[in-house]
């Protein structure tokens, strides 16, 4: 208990005779020990996300509306492998070369010719009926007159037409009489028509109506003689 008390004497002993000075070098000594052993805290280091770029479309392909003007154009072409092989074979192309139509000469009237037959007694053919207008002797007709076309072939082989000029045949204004079941009408030959058998007349409408109707269309069985 001595010994206690004798150390707490000293210590105290001991502290009154410290200056102030050597008090705070104690105390400066103290600090720079604590802050010596106390550790430096470091910054957290944070890392940041990766960010994920955006679908921006910037490496998508642009269309060809939006290629250069000196662009080559695109092949539409199908893909060459499925073609068909091309055939070696050659084509010949044939030219023909169109000729003048020859114009027919006239048959003989002499009694061995068998247009010489139709220039005289009675022919029996079809009767039928058209529209009129400029007729190929070169006359415009209307419906009203009492007018008609023979065919074809016995207007380019009249005798005295040279196949020229269809309004100088002399069978333009020629006249017939045609009767069909006791009717008859009295036409003049202005046309020529290109539907018809060699001794089938067409007549205008006026003129068909006398011998028959319209509504039958054809009449079959008719005859007719030369007028004039």
């Amino acid at each position: 208990m001595f010994f206690s008390k004798t150390l707490v004497v000293l210590s105290v002993a001991l502290s009154a005779f410290a200056g102030p000075g050597d008090i705070a070098r104690g105390m400066h000594h103290r600090d720079i020990a604590h802050r010596a052993a106390m550790p430096i805290a470091q910054p957290e280091l944070v890392v940041a996300p990766i960010r994920k770029r955006a679908n921006t479309n910037r490496c998508k392909a642009h269309s060809s509306a939006a290629a250069s003007p000196t662009a080559a154009p695109l092949n539409v072409e199908s893909d060459p492998a499925t073609k068909a092989a091309p055939t070696t074979q050659a084509t010949t192309t044939k030219h023909t070369t169109a000729q003048a139509a020859v114009p027919t000469k006239a048959p003989s009237s002499s009694g061995g010719s068998d247009l010489a037959n139709f220039l005289a007694g009675t022919n029996t053919g079809e009767a039928t009926f058209y529209g009129t207008g400029l007729t190929a002797c070169g006359v415009t007709n209307k419906d009203t007159d009492f007018i008609a076309a023979v065919s074809h072939l016995l207007f380019d082989s009249y005798p005295g037409y040279n196949g020229l000029n269809p309004n100088n045949n002399p069978l333009c204004g020629r006249k017939v009489t045609a009767t069909y079941q006791g009717k008859s009408v009295t036409v003049a030959i202005t046309d020529r028509c290109t539907k018809c058998a060699l001794t089938d007349l067409d007549f205008s409408y006026s003129a068909f109506d006398q011998i028959g109707s319209e509504a039958v269309g054809r009449l079959y069985g008719m005859t007719w003689v030369w007028a004039d």
